[in-house]
């Protein structure tokens, strides 16, 4: 079995879908791995390393030519995949619900796309789950770019000219992004609160040593959705959480939103009024701003200054930490590989539990069920 790994085609895309340490243990599993010259560069991986963990570096049309399986971090041009052989398997993040045509060139091809941003959560697909490894950093780094934003310190400092009081973040949903952003904000020193609209999220805020902050007694509290995400809430609560959030926000000097449903536009948690309530030189992180924002205002791709609050809207965050996250994604994609390999058949073969939650495209058509619902 021949397993690609291409250069990422996608503007500002930095990360790599295979890491020299991945190429090592798929080399070992009995696969030969080919991989684009120039393709790990941006994420601080060199050609040498890959060719010192075992592949074979070459041009794109050399790395594609008899491949079997092709490793993605964004899902690539149709085009650019031409003389992929009738079969193949497509893996990484391939963005279902925001880049249909793509799925439909995939399926028409004769490609079996396997989008790895629909692995089930479930305990067994934990280490494959791409969405929560990259969330993790991306709530990170949300962290440090407010702070570099913010025009002040994030610890309360005593000195002899005086103290400086600690700044206060707000965390607006408390999903895997949400969470490292709390601990990285209290590592920082900051007074940090957190929302959520699920209730159970409140002892993972209290065990951080954050202050939730949540609307009580209104119905569509649980508001627990499937799979561990977030599901849509009642206007009552809706409403509640507005009142609560806009007195919150009055007083916080940092605010980063995360909030995200699968397949549909982010919800607008920050409205222009609550911004102009906040003091000047405060600063607010988008974390879905790609997907629509949840900040009134954001820009993708652009730091912007409404009512004196700076709006951060970095486009692809993970890829900020492009080495980091170049290695979590491959170790997901290399732990789905490797739980699936069949050494009689010297390639993965995939059960129906995950197979049937990822697979996009199969037999020349669009097969995913939540595509074709």
């Amino acid at each position: 079995m021949k397993i690609a790994v291409l250069k990422e085609q996608a503007d500002g895309e930095r990360r790599v879908a295979a890491t020299p340490e991945t190429v090592r243990k798929l080399v070992a599993l009995g696969a030969t791995l080919a991989v684009e010259a120039g393709a790990g560069e941006a994420a601080s991986f060199s050609d040498d390393d890959y060719a010192g963990a075992g592949a074979v570096v070459g041009s794109s049309a050399d790395t594609m030519a008899g491949a079997g399986i092709v490793l993605a971090v964004q899902g690539p041009d149709p085009a650019s995949l031409a003389g992929l052989a009738d079969g193949a398997w497509l893996v990484g993040g391939l963005d279902p619900f925001g880049s249909r045509d793509r799925v439909d060139a995939y399926a028409a091809a004769g490609w079996e796309a396997l989008a790895m941003d629909l692995m089930p959560r479930i305990t067994r697909a934990q280490s494959m789950d791409i969405l929560s490894s990259q969330s993790n950093l991306s709530g990170y780094k949300a962290v440090l770019d407010a702070a570099a934003e913010y025009g002040r310190a994030f610890p309360m400092m005593m000195t002899a000219a005086g103290t400086v009081s600690a700044a206060r973040v707000f965390v607006m949903g408390v999903g895997v992004a949400g969470l490292q952003a709390i601990a990285t904000a209290r590592r920082l020193g900051a007074q940090v609160s957190a929302t959520d609209v699920r209730s159970a999220t409140r002892e993972q805020i209290l065990s951080l040593g954050a202050k939730p902050v949540f609307v009580e007694n209104v119905a569509g509290i649980e508001g627990e959705g499937s799979g561990g995400y977030a599901g849509e809430m009642s206007p009552e609560y809706r409403a509640a959480q507005a009142e609560l959030v806009s007195g919150h926000l009055a007083k916080q000097d940092v605010v980063i939103t995360t909030a995200l449903i699968p397949g549909r536009a982010a919800p607008r948690l920050i409205s222009d009024a609550q911004l102009a309530s906040m003091r000047p030189g405060s600063v607010v992180v988008d974390l879905a701003v790609e997907q629509g924002g949840n900040v009134e205002g954001a820009v993708a791709g652009q730091v912007v200054t409404r009512h004196g609050v700076r709006i951060v809207g970095h486009r692809n965050v993970p890829s900020r930490l492009a080495a980091d996250a170049s290695a979590l994604f491959a170790r997901n994609l290399y732990n789905f590989l490797s739980a699936f390999w069949d050494k009689d058949a010297a390639r993965p073969v995939l059960d129906a539990e995950i197979g049937d939650a990822i697979r996009l495209t199969r037999g020349g058509q669009v097969v995913n069920q939540r595509l074709l619902a």
